[in-house]
């Protein structure tokens, strides 16, 4: 991937015409963080931006807003983003986070809670480990995650973000985004479970909002018993999903079975 000095020198390279839009950065005055465009992203442009990332260096992201009418346009435009410049993904281990997350953390800090350990059934308050990684065919991936964002542009008024990094997980860690704080406030942590699937599972970061996720996936899991481990690895992720969604953990993987779009909300 060619490297820039900096996101205005990457734009200024960049060969796929682009809407109007400015360079946005963070309260604290540092370099602009991301670009977004001024109106919704016009179809076909993300997948365009998503091919040509390998050059440009340039990830595209779909951006939503906290409230549809947002002058503010929360986070993105009101310097709600707090990147670390310490908060490199590549350091944590994502298994041992979401490990961790499980046993300390919403998932499993209730004690000996029966009515919890029967919705984390069938594995209770101890963490099952990871998921085996998908059998991804090299190059679906990517045309999974241009499907998923010609939906979401048909449907969402959304508009277009370009993050100087190398996927969408990291693209998260260097603008700055802040959407899980109230579970996990180190937004490096959240990009290094993401990055892990993008590598097992081939998933893809495509649209983020105030505090809400939408990623693509290419081989959804087959069956029940497939999908179960991946839940848990969601719920320790975003315990909301089953504390505040499905009410158990089984409901909540039944969901998963087939579904090539993982969605994810925190409080």
């Amino acid at each position: 991937m060619t490297q820039h000095p900096d996101l205005a020198a990457a734009l200024a390279d960049l060969t796929v015409p682009l809407p109007p839009g400015r360079l946005v950065g963070a309260d604290d005055g540092r370099e602009p963080l991301l670009w977004i465009s001024d109106a919704p992203a016009p179809a076909g442009l993300w997948a365009q931006l998503q091919r040509a990332h390998p050059h440009s260096g340039l990830w595209p992201l779909l951006l939503s807003p906290l409230d549809r009418g947002d002058a503010d346009y929360r986070p993105w435009l009101s310097g709600e983003l707090y990147p670390s410049d310490a908060a490199i993904p590549g350091l944590y281990d994502p298994a041992a986070l979401l490990g961790s997350w499980w046993e300390t953390g919403e998932a499993g800090g209730y004690g000996e809670d029966g009515e919890l350990a029967e919705a984390l059934a069938p594995y209770g308050f101890t963490w099952p480990g990871t998921a085996p990684a998908a059998d991804v065919p090299e190059g679906v991936a990517g045309g999974e995650a241009q499907e998923l964002a010609d939906v979401l542009q048909s449907v969402k008024d959304v508009r277009l973000g370009l993050v100087r990094a190398g996927g969408g997980a990291e693209a998260l860690a260097v603008c700055g985004w802040s959407g899980p704080v109230n579970h996990v406030d180190d937004i490096a942590q959240v990009a290094a479970v993401l990055a892990d699937w993008e590598r097992r599972f081939g998933a893809r970061v495509v649209e983020v909002g105030f505090d809400t996720l939408e990623l693509s996936v290419p081989v959804p899991p087959a069956t029940l018993a497939e999908a179960l481990p991946l839940a848990a690895e969601h719920t320790s992720l975003c315990p909301d999903l089953v504390f505040q969604g499905t009410g158990s953990l089984t409901e909540y993987a039944e969901q998963l079975v087939g579904a090539h779009q993982w969605s994810f909300w925190w409080d």
